[in-house]
């Protein structure tokens, strides 16, 4: 691919911009009308909550069906999205850029003294850009955090399909090409199966919505969590049976340690007394939970999303390191979120945290780190 070819393939066209307009219009109007569970958020400091509702997976499911009518019936193409790749990336860096600027903007007018909407400035713009100044900015009544979180993972699973749909008709479906989009799909329909969870995440509670948590929802989670499929349409990786059982294994053993950390976590902070293992909880100061899961390591969540990530590469083989590019970040991103976490907890929970430290020494991987 030459460069001149690169540049004019960035450059967003009008039917990248409708594509994106039009997904983002269905999922306002879905996520506000369909029927779905109301799940309110954690209490914050002034005593209000949000509530959210959780019609993810309805919306998804509605979605792909309305697709795959549309694709059946030649209203649109199936390779739509893997045909614009490109022009669909810079179009959602450029949306994304520019609905920061307005969030900021918005965020310096507010005179709103509430825990979502009170603006947080540190005197440095690009700081403040960059991490948000506001909490739980709205639109139309809409959170914008929970829709953009929403709108990434649903675009991954989009982008993966239309990647398959091309896959199918350049006929190099291969084994790996399955294993991949069948643990995307897994892990993907896992996430709005479990969408409450995600109201209880660090992400949503705490992180303030900037540039960092627009761009990461959705341009980076779809189009880097994306990359070994397109890497697939064009590479061919052969796997053997002991691999394929091998790479299962790896997924396996990193849904069950990420979804298990995440549903300890989600259910003892709406019920400190439920049971972790079959066994009562063990709680330091009355705040921690140093049971199950959380008593082998401090963030063991992130031990289980590194093994998925990792079983999403496998796939593509050891022939090129680009496959493996959405594990290596996420190794680097994690150990700098981990460190963040600790840095937070260690001044929120004070003496507490240092004696859940000491009991659980280790931050990700028990015995190594």
């Amino acid at each position: 691919m030459d460069l001149g070819f690169l540049l004019h393939a960035l450059i967003p066209s009008w039917n990248s911009v409708a594509i994106l307009a039009t997904f983002f219009a269905y999922l306002a109007i879905v996520g506000s009308i369909l029927p779905g569970k109301v799940v309110p958020g954690v209490i914050l400091q002034d005593g209000s909550r949000l509530h959210y509702r959780c019609n993810g997976l309805l919306s998804l499911l509605m979605l792909v069906g309305l697709l795959g009518i549309g694709a059946k019936m030649d209203y649109i193409s199936p390779t739509a999205i893997s045909d614009r790749g490109l022009e669909l990336l810079s179009a959602t860096f450029v949306f994304s850029f520019l609905v920061t600027l307005v969030l900021y903007a918005a965020g310096c007018k507010s005179s709103n003294q509430g825990s979502s909407l009170k603006p947080h400035f540190t005197g440095n713009l690009i700081q403040d850009w960059w991490f948000g100044i506001q909490l739980n900015p709205q639109f139309l009544g809409i959170d914008l955090k929970f829709f953009f979180v929403r709108a990434g993972m649903m675009g991954w699973l989009l982008i993966n399909l239309s990647v398959l749909a091309r896959s199918i008709q350049d006929a190099t479906v291969s084994r790996s090409m399955i294993l991949y989009q069948l643990f995307c799909v897994l892990y993907i329909l896992d996430y709005f199966v479990y969408e409450e969870y995600m109201t209880s995440t660090w992400d949503i509670i705490a992180e303030r919505l900037g540039f960092m948590l627009v761009f990461g929802d959705l341009v980076w989670i779809p189009f880097t969590f994306s990359i070994q499929g397109w890497w697939l349409l064009s590479n061919k990786a052969e796997l053997t049976t002991a691999a394929v059982i091998a790479n299962c294994f790896v997924f396996l053993m990193g849904y069950l340690v990420f979804r298990g950390a995440n549903k300890q976590k989600h259910i003892f902070k709406k019920n400190p007394k439920a049971l972790i293992w079959g066994m009562p909880p063990k709680v330091i100061g009355g705040k921690l939970l140093a049971s199950g899961f959380w008593g082998v390591a401090r963030h063991c969540n992130y031990l289980g999303d590194l093994l998925l990530a990792l079983s999403f590469s496998l796939p593509c083989g050891i022939s090129s390191p680009i496959p493996y590019f959405y594990p290596i970040y996420l190794l680097i991103l994690l150990i700098w979120r981990e460190r963040r976490d600790e840095a937070r907890c260690a001044l929120k929970y004070k003496e507490v945290w240092a004696e859940y430290c000491k009991l659980v020494p280790w931050r990700i991987l028990p015995y190594f780190y």
